[in-house]
């Protein structure tokens, strides 16, 4: 069992408030859209790094981490628009993500550049916990079973980037620091969970 696999065990990666069970029905009869998110969703998360990297490439930790995984999601971007051609689909214009949206504003400002930074990763490791979450649910529920085998690969990759990232935060502050800043982002973000509730999309 690979460390990636191992995070898995845990239905909801430590979490605080799981995914509505509704969510993989709603899933199931909008798999379109849940395929048009979820391309914006891997274009977001490269741009996310690269915009890390330029902001703190002094830093050689953050480039050599974050490097090889912009270009992973760069290639789940590529290959999320191919599931889509399959189907017969294109990419359409990109909807309003509350839920990111949401998290960036847990991140504080006006604090050493050091804690922006941890701020920044581990909102970055949420936003991968609950994609690798919600890519578990499509792996075990949806009937399509090339898609099924699809979001297994990628629930693995994510559970991956969603510890380089806590383990990045570490970098650069005290773990002990980094622990506590993380149980706070769990509770702010099973908040934003429960107030969008259940829509079609992977996010939203």
């Amino acid at each position: 069992m690979t460390s990636a696999e191992a995070i898995l065990e845990k239905t909801t990666l430590g979490l605080n408030l799981p995914s509505d069970p509704r969510w993989a029905t709603l899933a199931e009869d909008s798999i379109i859209d849940i395929l048009i998110d979820h391309a914006w969703c891997e274009q977001k998360a490269a741009s996310t790094g690269i915009s890390l990297i330029v902001k703190f490439g002094d830093r050689p930790k953050i480039v050599e981490v974050l490097t090889p995984i912009v270009a992973e999601e760069w290639e789940h971007f590529r290959r999320v628009i191919a599931e889509l051609k399959k189907r017969g689909h294109e990419l359409t214009h990109k909807r309003v993500d509350t839920y990111v949206v949401e998290l960036m504003k847990t991140e504080r400002a006006g604090h050493h550049i050091d804690r922006q930074l941890m701020d920044k990763l581990l909102i970055s490791a949420m936003v991968e916990a609950r994609s690798c979450e919600r890519f578990k649910i499509l792996h075990q529920t949806i009937k399509d079973k090339e898609l099924s085998a699809f979001y297994y690969e990628l629930m693995i990759s994510e559970a991956g980037h969603y510890r380089c990232f806590i383990d990045l935060a570490k970098e650069f502050r005290p773990e002990a620091e980094v622990d506590a800043r993380w149980k706070e982002l769990l509770v702010l973000e099973a908040e934003i969970i429960k107030n969008i509730g259940v829509r079609e999309g992977m996010m939203h």
